[in-house]
């Protein structure tokens, strides 16, 4: 009985990895489109990457849900050039969030100029019924290196 119970948890261990190392995958390729998608905003891209219930918040402190993020990006009045991750990490809370944390250095021009930054962030993503979706994005500028 011992062996038994053994053996199903190491398989329930084991699955629970492959499904893990599946979804890393997958939120991955759906960040990478999001980037992608958001330097050359497309709507339609944008609507089926963003949660209905999006909340993204600028290190600017301004808010936007799904339909003003779409309009603001649609309409060129913020346009990205340039966005690499310094640091990613994603981590599972339960089998429909994933967690993604890091620095990451975009620049962007707006109407009111250029901005280089250096940004903290914490990224939600959503397993939803087609698929995982960008749910919330919350960034802070850090300062310049010394």
């Amino acid at each position: 009985m011992k062996s038994f119970l053994t053996a199903v948890a190491l398989l329930l261990t084991l699955q629970t990895i492959a499904d893990e190392t599946l979804n890393l995958a997958a939120v991955r390729t759906a960040d990478k489109a999001r980037v992608a998608a958001m330097q050359n905003p497309n709507r339609e891209a944008l609507n089926s990457l963003f949660s209905d219930e999006l909340r993204y918040a600028h290190s600017n402190g301004v808010v936007y849900t799904k339909a003003s993020l779409i309009d603001m990006l649609t309409t060129s009045k913020t346009k990205y050039v340039g966005y690499s991750y310094e640091e990613q990490n994603i981590t599972f809370p339960s089998p429909s969030i994933a967690l993604m944390t890091g620095r990451a250095h975009i620049k962007a021009v707006t109407a009111t100029g250029e901005m280089d930054s250096l940004l903290s962030f914490l990224a939600v993503w959503r397993q939803e019924k087609s698929g995982w979706r960008f749910l919330a994005w919350q960034s802070c500028k850090l300062p310049p290196a010394k």
